[in-house]
């Protein structure tokens, strides 16, 4: 990290996300100026300081921690990589290693196999000017003259034997592939070469090192079926066991099993796969590799600052550790349940911390994107982001060597996840978090993680459950709780869009991560590359629920149809919002045009959701108001479409539509089709059409009284 003292210096994350009042959480944080830091811990009510917002709230709980604390500046360190304990063999005679490995930087100088002593000293495979070459005492080998080409597999033989003469010999081999002319240019032969090296001599065997030289640098690209012949012992390991997992299992029977760090991607093709199978579960030797990169990041590893048991009388909320000195400040916020065996309130908030992960330190603010254009001004947090790429990686981004980023982690500062850092998820959903105070019904905050760890139970408690602006990202224990619960009677308010789109995994082997395999369609900065579609964390097949048989149509009556973000606009009423078995959620507005203001201009606009009963829209919901009036940025997704074509402009697909329609056992569905609905909330004081429709909504959501079904 570089010392950035006219910016933002303090930053930190905290462990757990989501926790109940009673039990422990951690703050780890850091500073590029040392400094005392006042300490405290706050409830957020509101996290949005702009006109539009209600404006920023918090207060400072009673609470033991208000100190100080000092801080200094911790590091991270990139890179994701596999460990190896060969202490206790001794000193070698002779080391043979045999491996294959497919370079996606071959440019760099980076090592993908590293022999340590305990001096030190390594014996080194790797890549430097695009070539393969061996390092060992100080000296760098050629392994072969020709180029090695990115995005191949290349076999790597090297045998090193200090007895009798001190004698290198290798071999580099490239593999077969399916372009015959790109065969004819490299052909598949082995290149051998041999060499003598009578000044090394081989210390006590220290470890073994994939993907990561003894410097701490690290390797792009993929590695599978490493091999080490120490004297006459032989260690094998297979990378198609336990994929789902962290170790590197040795099958040559001497126990020498490993341990990955910083999550590389697993669930990949390796040398051996041809197309005959698109799962790893179906066919493992066909995903005996590793994908790693130097820009991997699960963990930063971070020192505790501070250790705090939550008192258990504390009401659930949105909270934050408040960092405040003179080199600046930081709010690290993280939610709080009632503590266990309490009472809960009526209505509960989920907060859909599955996106915060999915676009944790996204770049496309600065850097740009399909569906967003690079801005100038930034807040201090995107400005730290674009300064500071130790941070790590979102799922909108591509690794360094061009491969999508499918796994995010909150164990890192997540730089957006501030109040007030964008317009985007976070500080939205305190908008709606304030709306709930402000209607003083009783609420509580829970979070995806919560739902995905312990499924119906989770909710269950819950008549009413509120989702924030962007509930985009859903893991399936996520979405079968959800389901379990509408059909027991639960009062779903669907306050945004672009929900229930993306399928995630969670780990138990790493915590704190979500995988994202962006496969076949969807709206997405990459895609998966061929064979590639499962999640390694589970083997599940990735992409969007639409194309997994649970389109959000089924189970909230709309579904992401389009995007733009130049303005919003004002829903039009329909019929039915006047005359029909839900038109008491008008109560008390005269508009026909509603939501006429908010962010960008009205309530529809950002991502927007469409009714559509060929997707699985209950055909008893009631389209109570559509927005349509977008103009020409808001385009309609790809998925939406069979082929090629030019829509027709104005496009008649492209529409925000609100829906209400009852569930089993007296339960009930309410959704508003888009992102920007947050944004009209807190006009005029909470005095407007949107707050109105929102409170009678909630407010007869949050009574007993069963729903009628609807008659035939």
């Amino acid at each position: 990290m570089t010392d950035d003292r006219d910016g933002k210096n303090i930053t930190g994350y905290c462990e757990p996300l989501s926790l109940r009042a009673g039990e422990d959480i951690s703050l780890m944080a850091s500073s590029h100026m040392p400094c005392v830091a006042r300490l405290d811990l706050v409830r957020i009510i509101c996290g949005d300081g702009s006109s539009s917002g209600p404006g920023f709230r918090e207060y400072e709980t009673a609470s033991e921690l208000a100190v100080n604390v000092d801080l200094t500046e911790q590091f991270i360190r990139l890179g994701s990589y596999g460990e190896i304990d060969l202490a206790g063999i001794g000193t070698a005679k002779r080391i043979a290693i045999r491996v294959h490995v497919l370079p996606t930087q071959p440019t760099l100088e980076q090592t993908f196999l590293s022999v340590v002593m305990d001096d030190g000293s390594a014996l080194e495979i790797g890549t430097a000017a695009n070539r393969f070459v061996l390092r060992l005492g100080g000296t760098e080998i050629v392994l072969r003259d020709q180029p090695a080409s990115a995005a191949r597999w290349y076999q790597i033989e090297v045998d090193v034997a200090l007895i009798p003469n001190g004698e290198i010999t290798w071999a580099v081999t490239p593999l077969l592939t399916r372009s015959p002319g790109r065969d004819l240019i490299d052909p598949p032969s082995s290149h051998h070469g041999a060499a003598v090296h009578k000044q090394y001599s081989f210390g006590e065997l220290s470890g073994c090192l994939f993907a990561g030289s003894r410097d701490g640098t690290r390797f792009d690209g993929r590695i599978a079926r490493p091999e080490i012949e120490i004297d006459d012992v032989v260690i094998r390991w297979d990378f198609s066991l336990d994929i789902g997992g962290r170790r590197l299992i040795d099958v040559s029977g001497h126990e020498r099993h490993g341990v990955l760090h910083q999550l590389p991607t697993r669930g990949v093709t390796g040398p051996s796969w041809d197309g005959s199978s698109q799962s790893w579960l179906a066919m493992p030797s066909h995903y005996d590799a590793i994908h790693f990169h130097s820009d991997d990041l699960y963990d930063a590893e971070w020192a505790p600052t501070a250790r705090l048991t939550l008192p258990a009388e504390l009401e659930s909320g949105i909270y934050a550790f408040r960092l405040r000195s003179d080199a600046g400040e930081d709010r690290v916020p993280f939610f709080v349940r009632p503590a266990a065996g309490t009472r809960t309130a009526d209505v509960a908030l989920l907060m859909p911390s599955c996106t915060y992960m999915a676009y944790a330190n996204h770049r496309m603010l600065f850097q740009g994107a399909d569906f967003v254009s690079a801005r100038s001004r930034l807040s201090s947090e995107h400005e730290y982001v674009r300064d500071h790429c130790e941070v790590g990686l979102s799922c909108y981004e591509k690794h360094a060597d061009g491969s999508g980023v499918m796994f995010s982690s909150r164990r890192r500062p997540v730089l957006q996840l501030r109040p007030g850092a964008d317009r985007w998820n976070f500080t939205p959903d305190t908008n709606i978090n304030a709306f709930l105070g402000h209607l003083d019904v009783g609420h509580d905050v829970i979070a995806d993680e919560d739902v995905h760890a312990e499924g119906i139970d989770a909710l269950s408690p819950y008549r009413v459950l509120v989702t924030g602006s962007h509930p985009e990202y859903w893991s399936t224990p996520m979405l079968d709780a959800l389901e379990a619960w509408l059909r027991d009677g639960g009062r779903l308010l669907y306050l945004g869009g672009n929900g229930f789109y993306w399928r995630v995994a969670f780990s138990d082997f790493w915590p704190g991560a979500i995988e994202l395999r962006r496969t076949e369609d969807g709206v997405r900065n990459w895609q998966t590359e061929p064979g590639e579609s499962y999640h390694a964390f589970n083997g599940e097949y990735g992409g969007l629920w639409r194309r997994l048989g649970r389109a959000p149509n089924q189970l909230v009556g709309v579904g992401f149809v389009a995007q733009g973000f130049e303005r919003s606009v004002s829903y039009t009423r329909k019929d039915e919002s006047y005359n029909s078995r839900a038109a008491w959620i008008f109560e008390g507005v005269e508009e026909h045009e509603i939501g006429t203001s908010g962010l960008g201009g009205g309530a529809a606009g950002q991502e927007i959701d469409r009714y559509d009963i060929a997707l699985g829209s209950p055909p008893h919901a009631i389209v109570l108001a559509s927005a349509t009036k977008f103009g020409p940025d808001m385009i309609r997704v790809k998925e939406e479409f069979d082929a090629t074509v030019q829509a027709p402009s104005p496009d008649p697909y492209v529409c925000s539509d609100i829906v209400f329609f009852e569930t089993p056992s007296g339960g009930a569905v309410f959704s508003v089709g888009s992102i920007s609905w947050f944004g009209a909330l807190a006009r005029n004081g909470y005095d407007n059409d949107i707050a109105r429709i929102t409170s009678n909504v909630i407010q007869r959501f949050a009574d007993p009284t069963l729903f009628d079904l609807p008659s035939a």
